[in-house]
């Protein structure tokens, strides 16, 4: 199974953390940074990327020392700096290369008037040293400017999944976020929490496409929820506001020339009502429809998929909302096709609706909304065996529990 870079939201899960926020600051990349080059070589958190060099060094010198006749291996030696410049530092692979020249003018002459390996050999062992350390200059540079590259596409993807604070507008929430390309790290999905003086909205979605385009028209959309969803007093208007958003993104990249003026998201805007406890306002744009998950089972919301944002040439008007009851111990879950689309070996879909009425029957603390999106992921992830097809997100969000009771439903973290 490859690698999946994954990003797990667990709001409700991490006291005194914030939402799906990185444990740290991401490390920027610095005069002394060695990357990550030697994760794989460390033994108790310590680095022993010195140790191969060393021992083959010492492994070369000791075997030409004990041989006799003729047959010298010791202008081999010029592997050590090579080796270095692979797994270590600049300094050290030129403290290998000096060291090189050392050991070999120190074996070569324990035999003052015989077999000698001589000078030539002398100057294949400095030039190798010299071109080692050259190249490990050059490799680490690359790896800095790849971890730069990386810090910048975290801040991005932070960006657009921003921090959310633990029970964030009265909502306890989990989420996760897996991308397709285990390099890119960053890709359309995406979804937030705005809470203001109307209730909390929730908004969940999947720009079309990949790359850069996808991740700006994520950025676009979320911006015009950060306000609609704060200032508007009813839900058809924030999903105007962003149907009306997402159209002028598209004419503002027609008029540039890109070739992604016709891109759309699919979404589901939820609305908790500040007045009620019981229901939950639903606009769906094209996506399934959330389930319902609690400890009497599940349910898909009965909410019909609307068109796409950006197709509102299709069926002009302000999209209408739909109040859906909810009780207060359901959890709704919203996943990208990154999950309804995955497919195991044979071809088959992954059924998320049946492995979570199984699970839920067997234990309902699975409907609390850390667990539920734990489950999502590992199901999905076990499913596939690893190999997504597409960016995959799941996101779990409730009205907070009161402590009692949430210790009681499993909302906490085990």
């Amino acid at each position: 199974m490859r690698a999946v870079p994954a990003r797990v939201s667990l709001g409700s899960m991490s006291p005194g953390s914030a939402g799906h926020g990185l444990a740290g600051r991401h490390p920027r990349a610095g005069r002394r940074d060695v990357v990550h080059r030697h994760e794989m070589l460390q033994v108790r958190g310590r680095s022993v990327a010195w140790v191969p060099p060393l021992l083959l060094l010492v492994a070369i010198a000791v075997a030409d020392y004990n041989t006799t006749g003729e047959f010298r291996i010791l202008s081999w030696i010029v592997l050590v700096p090579g080796i270095a410049a692979a797994i270590c530092g600049v300094w050290g692979t030129a403290l290998y290369a000096v060291l090189a020249m050392v050991v070999y003018s120190v074996v070569d002459s324990a035999w003052p008037h015989q077999f000698q390996a001589g000078l030539p050999d002398f100057i294949l062992v400095a030039a190798g040293g010299v071109l080692a350390t050259l190249a490990c200059a050059v490799r680490v540079r690359g790896e800095r400017r790849a971890l730069h590259m990386r810090d910048v596409t975290d801040t991005i993807r932070s960006t657009v999944l921003r921090p959310l604070p633990k029970r964030w507008g009265g909502l306890e929430h989990a989420g996760i976020y897996l991308t397709a390309d285990a390099d890119a790290r960053v890709g359309g999905d995406f979804y937030d929490i705005q809470p203001g003086p109307h209730g909390t909205r929730v908004f969940v979605g999947d720009v079309q496409g990949k790359g850069l385009g996808a991740v700006e028209t994520a950025a676009v959309l979320l911006g015009a929820f950060r306000e609609g969803g704060y200032h508007d007093a009813d839900l058809s208007s924030v999903a105007d506001r962003l149907e009306t958003r997402m159209l002028r993104h598209r004419e503002y990249t027609t008029a540039l020339g890109r070739n992604d003026g016709d891109r759309f998201a699919t979404a589901v805007l939820l609305g908790f009502p500040a007045d009620r406890r019981d229901v939950v306002d639903v606009i769906v744009f094209g996506h399934e429809p959330p389930l319902a998950v609690g400890p009497a089972g599940v349910r898909m919301l009965p909410v019909t998929g609307g068109l796409p944002l950006g197709y509102r040439d299709l069926a002009p008007g302000v999209p209408h909302s739909r109040r859906v009851p909810l009780a207060t111990d359901e959890t709704l879950l919203v996943v990208t096709d990154g999950v309804t689309e995955a497919r195991d070996a044979d071809g088959r879909f992954y059924r998320l609706a049946e492995q979570l009425t199984r699970a839920v029957s067997a234990d309902p603390r699975i409907a609390a909304p850390a667990r539920l999106a734990n489950f999502v992921r590992d199901g999905t992830l076990r499913h596939c065996e690893g190999h997504l097809a597409d960016d995959t997100t799941a996101f779990a969000v409730r009205r907070a529990l009161p402590a009692v009771r949430e210790g009681h439903e499993g909302g906490r973290s085990p």
